[in-house]
């Protein structure tokens, strides 16, 4: 990536909102700029696409949820 390339506001691993469908989710993977996410309490289920993060709103980080996660043992 170069200085002048904005970096994604969402990556892999953070949890978002996506106001077009209304819903909370992980994103799992990015694709030739499409977001693919999951729902928060599945891994496998239910997958849906952002065609950009244009509309995804991060609502915790991986980092954070990785804390979290450590911290209550989930």
């Amino acid at each position: 990536m170069t200085a002048d390339e904005e970096q994604p506001r969402v990556w892999v691993g953070d949890q978002v909102h996506d106001t077009d469908a209304d819903r909370e989710g992980i994103v799992t993977d990015v694709k030739s700029g499409t977001y693919i996410l999951r729902p928060l309490h599945t891994h496998w289920a239910g997958t849906w696409t952002a065609p950009s993060d244009e509309n995804l709103t991060l609502t915790l980080s991986r980092e954070e949820r990785l804390k979290r996660r450590r911290e209550h043992g989930w």
